[in-house]
């Protein structure tokens, strides 16, 4: 499980972050996205039962924050009113199945080849650096684990780690946004924290879902998004 792939109270230091009166640190975010950041990571695990029991602490940590964090309501619900092994079997079909909604972010751009290798380490070495100890149940740069580590220790290592990967992140909304998946809220939400982006980052994402990642044949699917070319979300 992604959420508890860090040591620490899950949500002990994040709820600090909706105390009133703190601003935003220009080009950092707010300090509210740690704990929107834990919550991401929560609802990004393979649902089980102890993730539906977090649901009203999750609940109630969004009407706190308000903002992005309220695209995380529709999967709240779900997890609420539906049969947990419907959830599980959509997770897997959603996140396992099929590569252009692959959770690890380092696949986007180095598919499986060697490459990989020293860009998970990348990550590794992020959470050292921050003093994250970590389990060895899941790879780094799963966007669960990333999130969980923006929550519980580095706030800007973590959205460092988001932008550098932006291209993929930013495929794998819209693609869970096409599937009209209530996931995509949550991605959404993460979005939402980093900066816009840019003409260059488009192009990559474009490139992405043309090409696919390295060393495949075809493109993520022969995936055709009109939600991404229609929405002027372009150069």
């Amino acid at each position: 499980m992604a959420a508890d792939f860090f040591t620490g109270d899950l949500f002990a230091r994040v709820r600090q972050a909706v105390r009133p009166g703190r601003t935003p640190v220009v080009g950092r975010g707010a300090p509210t996205d740690r704990a929107l950041y834990q919550a991401a990571s929560l609802l990004l695990d393979y649902p089980t039962t102890e993730l539906v029991e977090q649901v009203p602490t999750v609940r109630a940590l969004v009407a706190e924050l308000g903002g992005p964090a309220r695209s995380l309501l529709p999967l709240l619900d779900r997890l609420e009113s539906e049969p947990l092994t419907d959830l599980q079997t959509e997770y897997v079909e959603t996140f396992d199945m099929r590569r252009r909604c692959c959770l690890y972010l380092t696949y986007y751009q180095h598919g499986d080849t060697r490459k990989r290798g020293s860009a998970l380490l990348a990550f590794v070495t992020a959470y050292k650096l921050a003093g994250a100890v970590m389990s060895a149940h899941e790879l780094p740069d799963h966007l669960g684990v990333v999130l969980e580590f923006g929550a519980q220790h580095d706030l800007d290592r973590c959205r460092g780690l988001l932008v550098n990967h932006r291209p993929g992140l930013e495929l794998l909304r819209i693609s869970l946004t096409d599937r009209r998946s209530e996931w995509a809220g949550v991605v959404s939400a993460v979005t939402a924290t980093l900066p816009p982006i840019d003409g260059e980052g488009h192009e990559a994402v474009r490139k992405l879902i043309a090409q696919g990642p390295p060393d495949e044949d075809v493109g993520l699917e022969a995936f055709t998004s009109s939600s991404y070319l229609e929405s002027g979300a372009h150069p």
